[in-house]
């Protein structure tokens, strides 16, 4: 190496690093950006299907229930159900998750909302969430009640519920 190579070898790679390495990432990052939007999902919203559920009939001199759906998210972004409302309920209906202990002992926890996945999907169920109700006149099975579910970001979505009475498939 001659001594003016020398000489411009520093600053050429004074110069270069600084520019490389930047570039390099950016290129990676493109990349990935690129695949993702290729799949599909890049600002796709969320997109919700609830399929029409069952709500327990209140057993015995219980006067609250339970209401179970399955929700369905089609889209690339995730979403939360926050509450649901029922012109057949009496005050609110809670959001909750069902729990057991070391002992083998179940508990009911509220929640301020559920997870909806994207591209995937929720399933309440008596071992897991579920929406807590009082209803305003005594159901029977078979009655339909109808419901709106709340999302964050989707908004709200009527649906109904049909009764079942107890040992029916609810959950």
């Amino acid at each position: 190496m001659t001594k003016t190579s020398r000489r411009l070898a520093g600053p050429l790679q004074a110069v270069l690093v600084p520019v490389l390495v930047p570039l390099a990432a950016c290129s990676i990052a493109l990349g990935g950006l690129t695949t993702w939007v290729g799949t599909g999902n890049a600002g796709s919203p969320a997109r919700i299907d609830v399929v029409p559920g069952r709500v327990s009939l209140p057993f015995g001199d219980g006067r609250d229930t339970a209401a179970y759906f399955e929700v369905a998210n089609s889209g690339g972004s995730a979403d939360r159900l926050t509450g649901a409302t029922s012109p057949s309920a009496r005050g609110e209906i809670t959001l909750a998750r069902h729990r057991g202990t070391d002992a083998g002992a179940a508990y009911r926890e509220e929640i301020s909302s559920a997870a909806v996945p994207a591209g995937g999907a929720m399933t309440m169920s008596p071992h897991g969430v579920s929406l807590t109700l009082r209803p305003k006149t005594r159901w029977r099975a078979g009655d339909v009640v109808p419901m709106t579910l709340h999302f964050e970001h989707g908004g709200p979505i009527r649906t109904f519920a049909v009764v079942v009475g107890p040992g029916s498939a609810a959950g």
